[in-house]
């Protein structure tokens, strides 16, 4: 059992009616797919705003960084680094601002 924190933005921790940073317990691979399945079990408000429920995959504006680099477009199932895995370094969720 990994013990990973997550780190999200205003609008979702307003949301889930949680704080910013929180303490996950992955049972097995620590990977994109587990965390947020872990993360949606623990607070369902955020179940379709973080990724979309049909697809289960990342909702377009939000963006996942793990040591500083940016995590949103590998593989849902690719491990993350050994630092978020041991709890060492967050997985921090951004929401994107888009405009013109």
């Amino acid at each position: 059992m990994a013990t990973v924190r997550v780190v999200l933005p205003y609008h979702l921790y307003t949301l889930a009616r949680c704080e910013a940073e929180l303490a996950l317990d992955i049972a097995g691979p620590v990977t994109l797919r587990t965390v947020l399945d872990t993360l949606e079990a623990a607070y369902p408000p955020l179940a379709g705003a973080v990724r979309d429920r049909a697809t289960g995959q990342r909702r377009p504006l939000i963006r996942f960084y793990a040591c500083q680099d940016d995590c949103s477009n590998l593989a849902m199932d690719a491990p993350l680094p050994d630092a978020v895995a041991t709890g060492r370094e967050p997985l921090v969720v951004v929401g994107a601002i888009a405009g013109g």
